[in-house]
Order: C-alpha cells, then structure tokens, then sequence
C-alpha cells in the first residue's frame, strides 16, 4: 500500500510502499476513501508542538473508508461498513473522564495520525470501537473533513452555551471556520466572521455570517465593538495575537473559546479585564464519538455544507504549502 510518512521533522514526507497492516484484537482494517488535510497534520510533520510524535509516523485523522477485515473480538461492526478515523483513535473507557462523557480528555488516548499511524495510506488500523458509523448518502469527500474540521468546530460551540440571539465571532473562516459558521447559526447566534482573506469572508456571508471584518483592512476589535462587541469568541486561527483581539472584542459575560494551536503557544490576557467583566476562556479539543455522530447526522439531514477541493496523496507536501499559504479556501481532501 501507498503511505505518506514523516520520517524527519525537517524534510518533506515521503511516499512510501509498506504491507497492508493485520487488525490485531479489537481492531478493524480500513480501505481508505479519502482523508482531509488538517493544520495539526503539519504541526505534526514540523514537531510543532511540546509533545513530539514518534518517527516515523503517518499522519492523517479525517479518514473515511471501508471496513475491510475484522480483528478478533470485533462484533459492533461488519466488513463493507463506512467509517471514519477521528483524531480521538482510542480512550480508555474507565477513568473519570470517559465515564462523565469527557473522553476526548481521557490521559490514555491515543490520537490517530499523532501517536499512532493515521490515514495518510491506502489502508490503516483503528480500534473499533472508536471507528464511527457513517449514515447512509454523506460521501466520503464530505464525511472526511466532518471527522475533524466539523467535530472540532460543533463541540467548541457546544461548549460555549450560546443562548439564541447571542453574537457570535468566528475568527479564522476556512477548513474549520466554515462550517463554524454553520454550526454556530444552527445553534441560533448571529454570527460575524473575521478574517483576512476577502475570498474566506465571501464564503461566510454565502453560508450564513450575518457580518463580516477584513481584518487585513480594519482593526478587528474595533470594528467588532461598532456593532456592539460579541458574546462568544471562538479562535480558530493559528496566531496568539487574534486570541487577544478576540478576547477584546467580548462583552461583559462573554466567552473565549481556545481551538487553535499556535506553535508559538501562548497568549497575554488582562486579569482585571477578565475579573471585571466576567469573562470565560475555554479550552476545546476535538470532541467525542456522540457529537461526530451528531455532527454526522445534521449533515445527512441536509443542515450543513462542507467545502473542499480534492488532492492525490503524492501531493501532499504541495497540499501543505497550499494551507500555509492562507489561500485554500476551505478543506483539502486526498482522495484515494
């Protein structure tokens, strides 16, 4: 089978010919379909992040594809099921958090394309129990990019309690920020979009965004507080200082919702503003097997669009270069 692999922190992946995995117990073997290009795949490529993954390592968690052999003791699934390889591959399913329904904090996981191989490759392995039904008439090329980009954003603004009628700034309009814009109407907030591509900001007004800022033009937390300043700030771009400038834009009794991981890995927030105002900063990372499931079935029920443009996995050092540049417009999907 074809992979795409991480070998050193400092080159481009490489393709790779390797044997077809065997599904140990628990396990399923799955036919790719496709798989989305996601910003923590190049963090991980680039040992961005504090925590390194192991080498060499295939990247790779908004997979989709077809059960094609079971490992011993798997029951819940049939070969010829579509499924779909999240970044949450396994939790261990008896600490506090897993049991209060928290699992994408269980302390055991293992993340598929981090920690594990992931779907970057023809075929992969994922724990059955963490492999999620995809329904009936969603195609490969949309569920892929829901497994993360969609789960990511609806758990975040599930996390935020938006009340309707509240203001909602969605900072960051592409792989995530569109459909967070989506979500975040579904969930009945009036949404202002902030980014700086005029493209993105076109994009967010056809799908819902109620106002958009350029933030290449104007000063976003100005131009923001003219309208009356936000309720929920949810950060989806990769820079410390838009996580400030979100901050800045709250009301009083507002939310600051962390999704975005920089490599820079820190931001400067007033603590009397904090205090006097009442804000909350809330983190959220990626979300559980219930809410893919949910996410799943608002898109089959024809709730949501996914917006992608399709690549071979030999290109994927190009799809990377493309996504640095800010000039995707949504999703990158490999499609096998």
């Amino acid at each position: 089978m074809k992979a795409a692999v991480v070998t050193t922190f400092s080159e481009a992946l490489t393709i790779e010919d390797r044997q077809i995995p065997e599904p140990a117990v628990g396990q399923v073997l799955v036919h790719l379909e496709a798989c989305g290009l996601c910003h923590t795949d190049i963090h991980a490529a680039n040992g961005d992040w504090p925590v390194t993954p192991t080498l060499p390592l295939v990247p790779g968690h908004e997979g989709v594809g077809i059960v094609e052999k079971l490992g011993e003791g798997v029951t819940r699934l049939r070969v010829g099921d579509r499924v779909a390889i999240a970044w949450l591959g396994f939790a261990c399913g008896d600490c506090r958090y897993c049991i209060d329904g928290r699992e994408s904090l269980c302390e055991q996981q293992l993340n598929s394309g981090y920690s594990v191989d992931g779907a970057f490759a023809e075929y992969t392995l994922v724990s059955a129990r963490f492999a999620t039904l995809v329904p009936e008439g969603i195609t490969a090329m949309d569920a892929a990019p829901l497994s993360c980009a969609g789960v990511t954003t609806y758990k975040a603004l599930k996390v935020a309690s938006i009340v309707p009628t509240e203001r909602v700034a969605i900072f960051g309009i592409g792989g995530l920020g569109h459909l967070a814009v989506q979500y975040a109407r579904i969930m009945g907030g009036s949404v202002i979009a902030v980014d700086i591509e005029k493209e993105k900001l076109d994009l967010a007004v056809s799908l819902g965004a109620d106002f958009v800022v350029n933030a290449a033009e104007v000063d976003p937390v100005e131009a923001i507080h003219e309208l009356g300043g936000v309720d929920v700030a949810l950060v989806l771009a990769a820079s410390p200082r838009v996580f400030e400038q979100a901050f800045a834009s709250l009301r009083r009794g507002g939310r600051l919702i962390c999704v975005a991981l920089p490599a820079e890995g820190t931001m400067s927030i007033p603590i009397f503003d904090t205090v006097l105002k009442g804000i909350s900063i809330i983190g959220s990372i990626v979300g559980t097997r219930q809410d893919l499931a949910e996410v799943f079935a608002l898109h089959a029920a024809g709730r949501t669009q996914v917006i992608s443009e399709s690549r071979r996995l030999d290109q994927v050092n190009e799809a990377m270069a493309e996504v640095l540049s800010s000039k995707v417009p949504a999703r990158l999907v490999f499609e096998f």
